[in-house]
């Protein structure tokens, strides 16, 4: 079997609204096509024109090849060889950032292509998945007023979730407002659900121990990228001095990084399957969990389509210990599925979807629908 082409799409909801940290607006879908008809699915989290560009682009030598160019005639099933020559074909335009976003997808894709042909879901080619059931908790962008944060709240415990997380919007500017936004979404959740907080990167050090210290009384289930990504002392220095979980990894790619956010005391791992390299690159970051910090947790970040989520529920049924999956809960997100099949949560979990690969058929209508043309 060979690659006969690569499909790079780029999908959008309208109007995008800038002012928001909400992925789900628009997305980046890979389809990997065969000449035995076979077709694989993926998705990467990123800017989709510019991943677009990346597949599509001609090649400018060895080291600066567009990935449909290094893809084509190739055998899809060595999804390993496949993944290291595009890094090694994107080295002077990549190593981390868009070019491996654009892997991601096109990872994803692959994989869901091997689970097509040896008729095995990839939880099943992961290694065989622990539960058939994970718990899903809601994601929503930060509000700016405690009463918007109650609706937020009351919408999604009346959808049967048991856990919401918010985050970006307004926090980080004033920590005595953040405490009572996140107080207004306690009050509605109660004390048996799950309340988890994303810093959207906005504090200080110092902020960030203070928010910590004055939110105990909340029982956060964690407290999300305090700081930039790439801001390990402050990691550190935090995860010394709180009590709750700190979760940090949605804008790392590759491996390596993630050892780092171990060694700094981080303990939750949130890889975004769509950025990080996808699937092949996931499932290196459990094994070095596994291998080499038991304790922590591997919690993917995952905020847009459901091909994404898809992707995202088979490698987390493969997870040890605690596992649970984000689903956005975004007016962008609500307008409509990507799938003939949409993902629908129920009392608090989703399943996995039966079938081969990742279990999923695209719209083919909705993507005709939200397609944005060059």
């Amino acid at each position: 079997m060979k690659i006969t082409e690569i499909e790079a799409l780029v999908l959008r909801v309208g109007k995008v609204d800038t002012t928001r940290a909400d992925g789900t607006q628009d997305a980046f879908i890979v389809r990997i096509h065969t000449d035995e008809g076979l077709v694989g699915v993926g998705e990467g989290d990123t800017s989709p024109y510019v991943a677009r560009e990346i597949v599509d682009m001609p090649s400018s030598h060895s080291l600066a090849r567009g990935l449909r160019d290094v893809l084509i005639g190739q055998d899809p099933t060595q999804i390993r060889p496949l993944w290291n020559s595009m890094f090694a074909s994107s080295y002077h335009y990549g190593r981390d950032g868009a070019a491996l976003h654009a892997m991601s997808a096109i990872d994803m894709a692959l994989w869901d292509l091997l689970g097509k042909i040896s008729g095995l879901s990839v939880s099943q080619l992961l290694g065989g998945a622990e539960s058939s059931d994970i718990e899903v908790y809601a994601s929503e962008v930060m509000p700016d007023t405690p009463d918007e944060v109650t609706q937020i709240a009351q919408r999604v415990v009346g959808e049967g979730f048991r856990a919401l997380k918010l985050g970006w919007g307004p926090l980080g500017g004033d920590v005595g407002l953040d405490i009572e936004l996140a107080g207004a979404a306690r009050d509605v959740l109660g004390p048996d659900r799950k309340l988890m907080i994303d810093g959207g990167m906005a504090y200080s050090l110092r902020s960030a121990r203070e928010f910590c210290r004055r939110a105990e009384p909340l029982q956060l289930f964690w407290f999300e990228e305090p700081f930039e990504a790439d801001d390990l002392r402050s990691y550190e220095k935090l995860t010394q001095s709180v009590g709750v979980r700190i979760a940090c990894g949605e804008a790392h790619s590759n491996s390596a990084p993630f050892r780092q956010l171990v060694d700094v005391g981080v303990s939750i791992l949130q890889p975004d399957l769509g950025r990080c390299g996808g699937l092949t690159t996931g499932r290196d970051i459990a094994a070095m969990c596994r291998e080499y910090a038991a304790s922590t947790v591997v919690i993917p970040h995952c905020f847009s389509t459901d091909v994404l989520l898809a992707a995202t529920l088979q490698y987390v049924a493969t997870l040890p210990g605690e596992r649970l999956i984000e689903y956005p809960v975004t007016a962008s997100k609500r307008t409509g599925s990507l799938l003939t099949t949409p993902f629908s949560p129920a009392d608090g979990f989703l399943r996995l979807a039966p079938g081969a690969g990742l279990g999923i058929e695209l719209d083919e209508d909705e993507v005709r629908r939200r397609t944005f043309p060059r």
